[in-house]
């Protein structure tokens, strides 16, 4: 892995959330974008060499509607950058972590994503995310 490339919030209004954040950080948000297969809204900020990204649910059946649900806003999950997803998910395999995601699927902000299963990582929601290459 090479650095953390975003620290996902979960948030009900993203526009309320945008206005919180950007008076925090300094700055606007860059990007939103709705990711229809996880039912989110994002929106992503700079902040340093690092990113934020706030999730809002689409659906009650997303994702983020369900965790909300369970413990309010808040982080959500901590997203690593990696060069190989396909072999990074293998060897995390090997050490025993439990994916949600088995094989990569788009996301958000021209990346390929997957999840490991909070239950392998002591509760904290894992993102692996590598650029798409053009």
């Amino acid at each position: 892995m090479k650095k953390i490339e975003h620290i996902g919030i979960a948030v009900k209004d993203i526009e309320s959330s945008n206005d919180l954040f950007g008076k925090l950080l300094g700055n606007s948000h860059y990007k939103i974008e709705a990711v229809e297969s996880e039912g989110v809204m994002t929106s992503f900020f700079k902040a340093g060499p690092n990113k934020i990204e706030l999730l809002q649910a689409t659906n009650e059946e997303s994702p983020i509607a369900k965790f909300i649900e369970k413990k309010g806003e808040g982080i959500h999950h901590i997203a690593f950058a990696v060069d190989d997803i396909k072999s990074e998910i293998e060897r995390l395999q090997e050490e025993g972590f439990k994916m949600i995601h088995e094989k990569p699927k788009k996301g958000a902000d021209n990346k390929l994503i997957a999840f490991l299963h909070p239950k392998s990582t002591n509760g904290v929601l894992i993102e692996l995310c590598q650029d798409i290459k053009e």
